[in-house]
């Protein structure tokens, strides 16, 4: 499979500048009816343009809470996130959904495809809420996408009628469709069989090799020589952090 992507950069009012995405002291608590929760605890992290980079730690060690920070998903506590320069915590929430819209591509582990949709609709509704692209030109992308992850012929097909790894497929394809720069997939491969993980980690790896930005938080370990560098939360801390 080979992915012709096209080559993403921000628009004027986005810094492309080095590291893409920066964070410093960034807090998040819970509030919880047994306490405070903190989940993360001061976290600072750079993360470089065209890096790869693996999130790893056990269960509830602060690797989701993280990626909800990066996506602006969640309100932090405390802190500055910056991608691209923005920091998007600053943003009201419309501003925010758009910036997430068109400048980055979430994948998760449940995939998160709208069930009555088809595949192609699915992909096509971030291009209709973000408006970079004309009705024609955006459906034309959307076939193209389908067609780069071996899913054109199961484009009017709803989710429900394709199997797991073919429904990660389509969540990639539609993560990819506003071209953003930065992918970030939060477990994407933990419900999915080995063959199958494997494909779709290739696939990120091209994604990668073509320019783009991919942050992955994964259990496996045994990735570590495939990535340009993995990460290690503890605690909502950080446990190692090589030099990117």
């Amino acid at each position: 499979m080979h992915l012709a992507i096209m080559n993403s950069r921000f628009p004027p009012e986005i810094s492309n500048h080095q590291p893409l995405i920066r964070l410093r002291q960034v807090v998040k608590v819970y509030r919880t009816a047994a306490g405070d929760f903190p989940a993360l605890k001061g976290l600072d992290l750079d993360v470089e343009a065209g890096e790869f980079l693996a999130i790893t730690g056990k269960s509830g060690a602060g690797k989701t809470t993280l990626v909800n920070m990066i996506t602006g998903t969640d309100a932090l506590t405390s802190g500055v996130v910056e991608v691209g320069g923005v920091n998007i915590h600053q943003l009201d929430e419309n501003r925010r959904a758009l910036w997430r819209g068109r400048h980055l591509g979430v994948i998760y582990q449940s995939f998160h495809l709208l069930p009555n949709l088809t595949l192609l609709d699915n992909i096509l509704l971030p291009m209709d809420f973000c408006g970079l692209y004309r009705r024609r030109a955006s459906r034309e992308r959307a076939m193209d996408l389908l067609r780069q992850m071996e899913m054109a012929d199961h484009a009017h097909k709803l989710p429900s009628q394709i199997s797991g790894g073919q429904q990660q497929r389509v969540a990639i394809a539609r993560a990819l469709a506003n071209d953003p720069p930065l992918i970030v997939a939060d477990e994407p491969t933990g419900r999915l069989d080995s063959v199958t993980a494997e494909v779709i980690f290739r696939i990120f790896q091209q994604l990668v090799a073509q320019g783009k930005t991919l942050v992955m938080v994964t259990h496996d370990r045994t990735i570590a020589g495939r990535v340009s560098r993995m990460l290690t939360i503890q605690d909502g801390e950080v446990l190692n952090q090589p030099a990117a």
